[in-house]
């Protein structure tokens, strides 16, 4: 059980992650109190519905709830997800209105997002990752925009101060590698730290062909798909 003590997962995709986390807060719980876990991180994408209920039930687990969601930002015509934490009461609320931004500023056709002059304005009470390579950070340099990425870097980490770190995920994937390379190199020129992370969408592996399945749906594709 002390392996579940090294790591503190801080992107654990509940049910409320729609079509993508199969992960139900109560088996959480159990979860976290069997194994003595000190911390979790919730990290819904577009949403925050969660958030209470799983901080009332992780908390009487006896595990630290750390409260955070994923929004998707415009930058240079791009679009993609920005992981953002609540440091405190302020900064919970500050992210509660950035997700209801990205709804009520745009209509129903369109994927909900800000733009990142938005998340420039709150510059505290919030911690801010860059995310994984399918976030935003992840699709402009897919793109080859690395001066802008270098700009966005400088401007959150000057507004961020101490709370922007660099993101860095691994699953074998050579496109990952390159992304790493170049952030780690971004993180040693800009002075900005470097945080890992994994994205947790379900508890046990045995829940990885119900979460394949899920995925399916919110793709409107078949399992036996071969380019899926």
């Amino acid at each position: 059980m002390e392996k579940y003590n090294q790591f503190n997962h801080l992107k654990i995709h509940s049910q409320y992650s729609i079509c993508e986390g199969t992960a139900k807060i109560n088996d959480l719980a159990e979860f976290c109190k069997k194994n003595k876990v000190p911390s979790v991180g919730i990290s819904d994408t577009s949403n925050l519905c969660g958030a209470l209920e799983f901080s009332e039930n992780l908390s009487k687990s006896g595990t630290q709830p750390i409260i955070g969601t994923q929004i998707n930002f415009k930058y240079a015509d791009v679009l993609g997800l920005i992981p953002l934490i609540a440091k405190s009461e302020k900064g919970y609320k500050s992210i509660i209105e950035l997700s209801s931004k990205s709804y009520l500023d745009n209509d129903s056709l369109t994927l909900p997002h800000c733009k990142i002059e938005d998340l420039l304005k709150i510059g505290k009470d919030i911690i801010v990752l860059t995310g994984s390579i399918n976030g935003l950070i992840g699709e402009l340099f897919d793109k080859g925009k690395f001066i802008e990425i270098n700009e966005i870097y400088k401007s959150l980490n000057e507004i961020f101060i101490n709370n922007f770190y660099i993101e860095i995920q691994r699953h074998d994937d050579e496109n990952e590698r390159n992304f790493e390379k170049f952030n780690l190199k971004k993180s040693k020129e800009l002075d900005i730290p470097i945080i890992a992370t994994n994205e947790v969408f379900y508890i046990d592996k045995n829940m990885h062909e119900a979460h394949d399945a899920l995925i399916c749906i919110g793709n409107k594709t078949y399992i036996n798909e071969k380019n899926r």
